[in-house]
């Protein structure tokens, strides 16, 4: 459990820093924990991204509480996005539910190294870039949603960067993210928790694809530490929360490929 809280912490402020749900954190945190448990090892991955995905509800909405008080979040655009998220969602974790735990973790690595290289790498937006009609914002919201559900992660490491390169403020970008997320959070919990076996892995701890106790601790610890992240990304220069953001996707996508995923 101290770990869980551990994981939780850091999942928090990345949600509030990042606008990411913590999943990036979550999902690399828990696949390391479930892997060294003979009880949750054969299906790790899965176990992790569907628990990661629960984990939101909780550290998401706190996050994008911290942010709509700084009237940051971006409705408008919300409401454009989140019927194709919602149903990208489902698509993701019934994809997830095809794969084994190797191939999921290879997923999640590459995905993690090919964000962070576009954050890194990218160039600023210098102009505003006219924002799609409503037919393709939804389309966008449907690929965010299906890659988001099926590998754990809020989908802020795409909707942020999408929403830069139309010219959005990163702050801006962040916290329209960050809500985001939610509708992503909560249909792909839901798909997991039907998708998953649940009886007996994990000692009867898991609903579904969802490990209950690291639910709980991660839950916890990220509402609470959700609200400092939002704090912090409003007191830091745009580039630099770029620069953050890419870089902690480089080093989660290397550590899981260096550690054989």
């Amino acid at each position: 459990m101290i770990e869980f809280l551990l994981i939780g912490l850091a999942a928090g402020f990345a949600a509030g820093f990042l606008g990411i749900g913590g999943g990036m954190v979550i999902v690399p945190g828990l696949i390391w924990l479930f892997s060294r448990d003979s009880a949750t090892a054969s299906q790790a991955s899965h176990l992790a991204v569907a628990t990661s995905m629960a984990t939101m509800l909780a550290t998401s909405l706190s996050s994008i509480v911290a942010h709509h008080r700084r009237g940051a979040v971006r409705w408008d655009l919300f409401k454009k996005l989140a019927p194709g998220l919602g149903l990208g969602a489902a698509l993701g974790a019934a994809l997830a539910d095809q794969l084994s735990s190797p191939q999921l973790t290879r997923v999640f690595a590459l995905f993690a190294l090919l964000a962070g290289l576009q954050l890194v790498l990218g160039r600023s937006s210098e102009r505003q870039r006219p924002w799609p009609g409503p037919a393709r914002t939804g389309m966008v919201g449907g690929v965010i949603g299906a890659i988001s559900s099926l590998v754990g992660i809020g989908g802020g490491s795409m909707t942020g960067p999408w929403c830069m390169w139309h010219g959005l403020r990163a702050q801006h970008a962040v916290a329209t993210a960050a809500a985001c997320g939610y509708p992503i959070a909560l249909v792909a919990t839901a798909s997991y928790l039907w998708l998953g076996p649940g009886e007996t892995t994990g000692g009867g701890a898991v609903l579904g694809y969802v490990h209950l106790p690291a639910l709980a601790g991660i839950a916890v610890a990220g509402v609470a530490a959700a609200p400092l992240g939002a704090w912090a990304v409003h007191k830091t220069p745009p580039q630099r929360v770029r620069q953050v953001f890419g870089g902690l996707l480089l080093l989660v996508g290397a550590r899981l490929l260096l550690a054989g995923a």
